[in-house]
């Protein structure tokens, strides 16, 4: 039987696929969890519409997603923080302190779409981050973390 997903599905297909699967399988857990739907005429001819409505959309976000990527590459943050003496942070940087300091340049990022190559920041220095902004759309930033004075 074959069914269009509802939702992304582990170790069967993404949302929107149509994909091949038992009968049992289909009547019995895909379809009643709500899942899927079975992929009748009907079914397809909306199916197909819905996708390339999504297309269009999804063409506007992936260029609308490249060009905050090149005003970002623009842009010089810089964190300021506790030390010590020796240079040493007071905690962490981490991407809420990375959020904020984009949303003070004027850019609202989530901090889940942010990625600190290393896994904590304890010094000051110079590091980069990493922005998804689409689905296969990243750009790396430069940041400095300097000592609060």
């Amino acid at each position: 039987m074959e069914v269009i997903l509802k939702q992304d599905i582990p170790n069967l297909g993404n949302k929107d696929e149509i994909v091949r699967v038992k009968d049992g399988y289909a009547n019995n857990y895909l379809i009643p969890k709500g899942y899927a739907i079975v992929a009748n005429e009907a079914a397809r001819k909306m199916h197909a519409e819905m996708v390339k409505q999504r297309a269009h959309k999804e063409a506007k976000l992936r260029e609308e997603a490249r060009q905050l990527g090149e005003k970002l590459k623009a842009v010089k943050i810089v964190i300021k923080t506790k030390t010590s003496s020796k240079g040493k942070i007071f905690g962490s940087v981490n991407t809420i302190q990375l959020a904020e300091a984009l949303a003070e340049k004027g850019f609202s990022i989530d901090r889940k779409q942010i990625q600190i190559k290393e896994e904590l920041i304890k010094e000051v220095g110079s590091y980069t981050a990493k922005i998804k902004l689409f689905k296969d759309i990243s750009v790396e930033i430069p940041f400095d973390v300097v000592s609060e004075e």
